[in-house]
Order: C-alpha cells, then structure tokens, then sequence
C-alpha cells in the first residue's frame, strides 16, 4: 500500500471507509470457517487485507477496480462472511472490498413471481418480508439470516427444501454484475431464453473470481400452501439411500427431505438412545398432491423396513433449523474443534464414499455425524459433521487441517464431487484442479478475457 493508491480510495469511498486500522485489518481474516475461528484464538491472521474499503453504493466499485488495476492490487469481494470455507478472506493481501454497507432493497413482481434485490440483501429478512405477503424465496440454507443474496449466487448456494425448488442456479432468472474492467451487464433468462450459452452460469459459483455481482432477481413461490411432514425410522444407511433413489427415479418433489445415519440421528432426534437412522420427509402443494405424495414416499420407506414416528421429530428441527450453535460453542472452547464438509456422488458410489469418510475421520474427531439432505436422479450429496476435543487450541488448528486433507484425498479416492453447496474457498483450492479436470482449463480462459489484470479474488478455485 502507498499514499497515493490510498488517496485515490479515499477520493472514490470518502475518508471514512478506508480502514488501515490492525483491528480492521484482522478482521479481514475472518469468516465463518472454524479454522480461520480457531487460528484467531492463537493470533493468527493469516490471510488479511492491506486495507479494507466500505462501499456505500455499488455505483463506486468501478472506480476502486480501475485503482486496483493500475496498481496491480487484488480485490477480494466480502459481503456478510458466513463462509464456512474461507471465500472472502484474501489470500494475497491487497483489497477487501466490504459491500455489507451497501443500502439493501427488493422489488416484487407478483404477477410474474419474481423479486429483485440488491446483492448486499440479508436473505433472512428478505424472506420474513415476503412471508408477509404470502410468498416464499424456497431458498433456505442454514445460513439465511447470516448471508446475502449476492453471496448465494457467487457460492452456488442451495438451501434445506432443494429437493422441491432447486439450488439457486434454479431460483435465479437474472442478475447485473460489475467485471474487472469496470463495464457493467446483465445476464438473464426469463421464462427461458435459447440465445447461445445460458451467461447465468458463468458468474454462479464464481466467488467473486470474474465480477461482482450487485442486483439479483429470483423466482417466487406461494407460501401459503398445505404442508405436511413425517418422520421415518430405517434399518440401515443404505435402506434410506435405496429410499431415496427411488423417490428420485419416480419424479417425486418432496418440500423436505433428509436421511440422518444413526449418529447423527440421535441429534436430529434429540434422544442420545435413538437406535437407527431417521428419514425427515414433507410434503407442499395442494392437499390432493400432498396426500400422493406422502403416501408414495410412505410406501417406498415400509417397502425397505421403515417404521413410522409421527410428524413430532421433523417439527423439532424445523424449529432449529438455524441454529449453528453446537459447532460455534465447541469451536469457541479451549481446545475444541468442529467442521462441517459437504460432498456429493452418484447412487452406485454414495454408500461406499460414506464407509469410507467414516473409517478415515473417526480417528480424528470424537464424533463423525452424516446425513444426505439435496437429491438428484443420478445421486446425492452427503454432510459430514465432526466434532472434537484436543488439548490445545494449536492442537485444534492442526487437526482441522488434517480432517480437511483427509476428507479430500477420500473423495478424490471415491470420484465423488470435493462440494456440493459451500463453494470451494480457501478450504478446496488446492484441489481444485485435479477436481476440475480438463474443464479447469475453461476456467483460467474465462478468468484471463473477464479479468485480464488479475485483481478479483487470486488464490481461488485454483486460479
């Protein structure tokens, strides 16, 4: 950093929004990611920005992408940094762009059934207001009240009733996004548009790699629908998968479904006796085609040695849905370490993959939980829950690491895909090529014509 590339920032953000300060500089350090979490508890950061700038209008982000160019300065995009794999910490120092500043806004159009928001929206609080209107996103990760609705295009997100709406690259008709160069487009398909390349694709999943992403517009939904949920008992991880399969072979779009194995089920249960695995199904639309569908999926669970429970197991989680605390409250202990690896494979490979991460984790961490959540016809993903106890928190920083490189090396082993919603961040870069292939060259030629100084987010998926 020099005096006159702060200048020039400071011309284009005001005084205020350059921050230099240790303080906002560790921050940048920091997402969501239980490493970067535990590493700070050592005094570590890493990978932390030479100066953090405060967008109040995305209006401005031309301006600081041409000083970044003439510069050679890199330029990592944050937003509201509930990444748990280390997207928006800058690996190469320079910019941190914080656009959480950014006035948040949306448009409804209920004849058409879509809202457009700003790219600095909380999800949470754009869903709460369109609940009021007796519409839903039917985009429910996790994270909702904690992301932005840019940050679900740029990380390929998908939420908790995918099997019903689809990840985001379903729910996004069109969005605007700021390139390197500073020019400024729209990508969009509404309904449906066969002009070339659907050009939506190429900026979901990014992570701020090629643009920035500013305005979003995605699909709506009725809320206001009948919705009923069951819960299942299975004798076994691969009942529940067979279970699963077939309900996707037969065209089925359950609202809700999940298939926790037997550690996992106990917490998703919250009984520390639950003595199998436990498939969470549900049901939305009119009450004709939830009864079908409930009946149909109630059938394949009986016909593969399911036991019925009652709605009672489903209504629980839905009320905890969000709660990220048993991860956050181990991480935050002397010693303590959690992690959560999300993967997915096709149906021939998906219980193989699963006995394997088990037998190379389990000696990493006292407690190794998986549940199967997002269903396609040719597979599933899988989730992965670790949780532990080392003596110190240098300790839990090295065995983080370790569970990281285990699991990757087990799923290249497997075939399986290294993501399925997380994104790829610091956390997966260095397995990013060898996951890509020969497509990762497409990657690198459309980084080099979007991005041909090289500012946006270096250090990411293997770029």
């Amino acid at each position: 950093m020099n005096e006159k590339l702060l200048g020039s920032l400071r011309d284009i953000v005001g005084p205020t929004a350059v921050d230099t300060s240790a303080a906002g500089l560790a921050a940048s350090s920091q997402d969501t990611w239980p490493l970067m979490t535990k590493r700070a508890m050592v005094g570590e950061h890493p990978h932390q920005a030479d100066v953090v700038v405060r967008l109040s209008s995305f209006d401005q982000a031309p301006a600081v992408f041409a000083v970044a160019t003439e510069h050679r300065v890199p330029v990592t995009v944050r937003a509201l940094a509930s990444s748990v794999t280390g997207q928006p910490l800058p690996v190469r120092g320079g910019i941190v762009l914080d656009v959480s500043g950014v006035p948040a806004g949306y448009t409804v159009n209920e004849h058409n059934m879509t809202v457009t928001a700003s790219a600095s929206q909380n999800g949470g609080e754009l869903e709460d207001a369109l609940a009021a209107l007796g519409l839903t996103l039917g985009h429910s990760p996790q994270s909702l009240y904690r992301s932005s609705v840019g940050g679900w295009v740029a990380t390929l997100a998908t939420g908790q009733f995918s099997s019903m709406y689809g990840g985001i690259e379903d729910l996004v008709t069109g969005y605007k996004v700021v390139l390197a160069t500073g020019e400024q487009v729209e990508v969009k398909a509404s309904p449906r548009a066969a002009m070339g390349p659907d050009l939506r694709k190429v900026f979901i999943g990014s992570e701020g790699t090629l643009g920035l992403v500013t305005e979003v517009t995605l699909k709506l939904f009725p809320a206001d629908l009948p919705t009923e949920v069951q819960t299942w008992a299975l004798p076994t991880v691969e009942a529940g998968l067979t279970v699963m399969r077939d309900q996707a072979l037969l065209g089925l779009r359950p609202f809700l479904l999940r298939f926790y194995d037997t550690d996992e089920a106990r917490h998703a249960m919250q009984d520390p006796g639950f003595e199998s695995p436990v498939l969470f199904i549900g049901a939305r639309g009119p009450q004709e085609v939830v009864d079908a569908e409930l009946a149909v999926l109630g059938r394949l669970a009986t016909e593969h040695g399911g036991q019925q429970l009652g709605p009672d197991g489903v209504h629980g989680w839905m009320g905890r849905r969000f709660d990220f605390s048993t991860v956050e409250n181990l991480v935050a202990e002397t010693g303590g370490f959690a992690e959560t690896i999300e993967v997915a494979h096709n149906w021939d490979g998906i219980n193989d993959l699963y006995l394997a991460m088990r037998q190379a984790l389990a000696p990493l961490a006292d407690e190794v939980l998986s549940h199967f959540s997002h269903v396609y016809t040719q597979g599933t993903s899988m989730y992965v829950i670790l949780l532990g106890r080392a003596a110190t928190n240098e300790a839990a920083v090295e065995r983080i690491q370790q569970i990281w490189d285990t699991a990757m090396a087990v799923c290249l082993e497997q075939g399986a895909e290294l993501s399925h919603h997380h994104g790829g961040g610091l956390a997966r870069s260095p397995y990013s090529r060898q996951s890509l292939g020969s497509g990762h060259l497409v990657l690198q030629k459309l980084k080099a014509a979007l991005d041909p100084a090289g500012i946006l987010n270096p250090g990411k998926l293997g770029l």
